[in-house]
């Protein structure tokens, strides 16, 4: 017999074990039954009302009708045509191209299953291309052991699997639902099955963590039942109500996560930062050459509430590109500032630091000057650091945060470094919280006095939909910008197919230089650098040539300057902005975009976030298809900034028939982040978003939708909270501690607050 917490090697054996873990990091009877299966193939009958999806994947039981072996028209061979008899409308067309090999068993008359891809080769036509498949006994017949296997591909691997000492089970393959798994190249999906088979044979009844009245009142399985059935499943009923347990399992197991640092929080001790009349931040309200939106006053009140409580405010400020989070978050740090202690605001590039700077000084005036001729009275001292400053530069930052000269840091990376010391900080802002990890957070926390955790505020310019919101980020109070400041201008958003109107591009040029002529400026984004970034050829081999061919090639950066300077935008100031430059010259050309000097800036997404030059209008991005539906409108953000409108072009070379210009004209239909973000993780698809494809680890939500199942996270995390609450540490509940651990572990959830 096996519980939850045996090792599989135990249970398995050492080889079945170490492929496993290879493969997909299992290491206890939990872990594998924990990878729950993709999809199902079935033998239903889904052909007789309508015709299946272009890509979908269907497994189909029938009876061959017709064969018809048949010369390749364009390659030696003969491909084997053949109609099934599945119980639909008509025949399903099915096409071998190993005919010869095939012809011997897929013959008239025999009964098999086949599983394969719909292809559409004509509107009204489809048929599966090269499936694998079985065959099976004659219907009716009694089932009984076969002795020998009789197929190719998935199918015949899966009835592998189900091979005993005296043959083939065959009746696992009357089953209406078969499981198929995520899987490798050297660990297939009927080899987890057999592994699961064999496993839930030997497993032990399990203690269920969930209490029995609650799992009456939503009415789920018991753990164990919804682990085999997840698994094994008779009919649909069975899946959709073992998802339902598993999922409410995995919500819960995140919130309790979430829920347990909330409390942890709650706990610690922060210094109190009340407004205080007088000082800088009534000084810095009183010269505001404009008034705050109804939005930004009230966050400004909710935050500044947080910040005079004796525990560390973590409150989340998110709002659109250009809502105002930046004055919103000025005003918090004059207010610690004013009680005497010090604000560090960590930004994700060296960029964005440099215009945070650039920017806060500026809005300061005389109240950021602390230590220069001229500064007020009650002023404070705004420093930057970042890593590639020079030594002396440095040196004096690094003074100006240890002696508290300075009351505002502005850094990247680089204030997390161990040299990095303050002399009493009393906040952590960081900007741009999803491009850093909570790990990153806790280290510039940690700066603050021992015994005492500075206030955090984290700040996006990418809206979070509410469910995405409570899952990755529930341990933080959530403030909202909806409004834009007045003065903000409208951007008009068009996309370019180059491929059918090249003359478009042409014309894009043309609206740079009319606006360029017309006093403003320009943006042209490109999705790579060039040069030495292209691909390296993997190591050890040539690539082929079709390999070279695939795809359309993109524009880089560096070459986009140098066409454009020479040709459409020739005689304009043009400067070329990317993240290899050197620090100071980064730094350089920036200034020289914000001070006027430069007409159009070509750059990489390093403008992305923070960038604000007010007298930009125009944005082209090139290759946009290359770009996240998100990023698109970070980017097109930048413009519209100040009294005239905005024009954002998306010139793209995708076909206009398919997805990624689907996404540029949803991109160009609606300002609306919020809207977009949801529209950003359909596109991406929460697999992808979640799964190993992106984290880097095959661990990752595998049944909770973030955009569907709100009402399981609000459930599960009203009840972690709870929980918590009543019992920190969980150690009333260890079903659920050791649930929690099974279903998400830090690294997963590390990821899950980038994503």
């Amino acid at each position: 017999m096996a519980t939850l917490r045996d090792r599989l090697d135990h249970v398995l054996g050492v080889k079945a074990a170490d492929s496993l873990a290879d493969a997909f990091d299992m290491q206890t009877v939990e872990d594998l039954l924990r990878h729950y299966p993709l999809r199902y193939a079935t033998q239903g009958q889904p052909l007789s009302e309508e015709a299946p999806e272009e890509g979908a994947h269907l497994t189909l039981v029938g009876v061959v009708t017709k064969t018809d072996l048949r010369p390749m028209k364009n390659r030696r061979g003969r491909l084997l045509k053949v109609e099934l008899d599945a119980g639909s409308a008509k025949p399903v067309e099915i096409t071998f191209f190993n005919g010869d090999k095939v012809s011997y068993l897929v013959k008239q008359g025999v009964r098999a299953m086949m599983s394969g891809t719909v292809h559409y080769w004509r509107p009204d036509r489809w048929n599966l291309s090269h499936p694998s498949y079985l065959i099976l006994p004659e219907a009716g017949e009694s089932v009984e052991n076969l002795t020998a296997v009789r197929g190719s591909g998935d199918l015949r691997g899966l009835a592998q699997s189900a091979k005993g000492a005296e043959g083939v089970d065959v009746s696992f393959f009357e089953r209406e639902y078969i499981p198929v798994y995520p899987a490798t190249a050297k660990v297939q999906s009927w080899d987890v099955l057999a592994c699961v088979r064999q496993v839930l044979d030997q497993l032990d009844p399990i203690d269920d963590p969930l209490p029995q009245d609650l799992r009456a009142e939503r009415e789920l399985l018991a753990v164990s039942d919804a682990l085999r059935l997840i698994h094994l499943p008779e009919r649909k009923s069975d899946i959709e109500q073992a998802r339902e347990r598993l999922r409410f399992d995995e919500a819960l197991a995140l919130q309790l996560v979430l829920a347990e640092r909330r409390h942890d929080a709650a706990g610690r001790v922060a210094k109190s930062c009340p407004p205080r009349t007088g000082g800088i931040a009534t000084e810095f309200d009183k010269r505001l050459p404009f008034e705050l939106t109804a939005g930004q006053k009230q966050v400004i009140a909710e935050i500044s509430d947080d910040l005079s409580a004796p525990h560390p405010m973590h409150r989340l400020l998110q709002g659109e590109v250009g809502s105002g989070k930046t004055i919103v978050a000025l005003h918090a740090m004059l207010q610690v500032v004013d009680a005497g202690q010090q604000c560090a605001l960590l930004a994700p590039t060296e960029v964005l630091a440099a215009q945070h700077y650039r920017s806060l000084r500026g809005m300061l005036g005389e109240l950021g000057t602390a230590g220069e001729l001229g500064a007020a009275d009650n002023a404070t001292k705004v420093v930057l650091m970042t890593g590639s400053m020079s030594t002396s530069t440095k040196k004096a930052a690094l003074l100006d945060a240890v002696t508290g000269e300075a009351g505002i840091v502005i850094g990247t990376h680089a204030l997390i470094q161990d040299n990095v010391e303050f002399l009493d900080l009393g906040m952590v802002i960081v900007d741009e919280q999803h491009r850093f990890g909570v790990e990153q957070r806790d280290a510039l926390r940690a700066k603050a006095k021992d015994g005492v955790s500075p206030h955090l505020l984290v700040m996006t310019a990418t809206p979070i939909p509410r469910t995405i919101a409570m899952t990755t980020l529930g341990d933080l109070e959530t403030s909202t910008l909806t409004e834009l400041p007045r003065g903000r201008s409208p951007i008009t958003t068009r996309v370019v197919p180059a491929r059918m109107h090249p003359k478009w591009v042409d014309r894009a040029w043309e609206r740079i230089r009319e606006e360029v002529g017309q006093g403003r400026q320009a943006y042209v984004v490109c999705s790579r650098i060039g040069e030495e970034e292209d691909k390296p050829k993997a190591k050890g081999r040539k690539a082929k040539p079709e390999e070279e061919k695939e795809g359309p090639t993109t524009h880089a950066a560096r070459d986009v300057f140098e066409t454009l300077s020479a040709g459409a935008l020739a005689g304009l100031r043009v400067g070329l902005l990317h993240g290899r430059l050197p620090s100071d010259e980064k730094d350089a050309v920036m200034r020289a975009f914000n001070d006027g000097d430069t007409d159009v800036l070509i750059c990489t997404t390093v403008v992305e976030v923070g960038v604000d030059v007010p007298n930009a209008t125009v944005m082209v991005i090139v290759d946009a298809d290359r770009f996240g539906v998100s990023q698109l409108h970070q980017l097109r953000g930048r413009v519209g900034r100040g009294k005239h409108p905005g024009l954002c072009l998306l010139i793209t070379e995708t076909s206009p028939m398919g997805t990624a210009m689907a996404r540029l004209e949803a991109v160009a239909g609606t300002l609306d982040g919020f809207e977009l973000s949801v529209l950003d993780l359909k596109q991406r698809r929460e697999g992808d978003v979640l799964g190993s494809a992106q984290s880097g680890t095959a661990r990752s939500l595998r049944l909770l939708s973030l955009l569907d199942d709100l009402e399981v996270i609000t459930a599960a995390q009203d009840l972690a909270r709870e929980i918590v609450e009543s019992d920190p540490g969980l150690t009333r509940h260890p079903g659920l501690a050791t649930m929690m651990r099974a279903a998400v572990d830090g690294e997963r959830l590390e990821y899950l607050a980038k994503s």
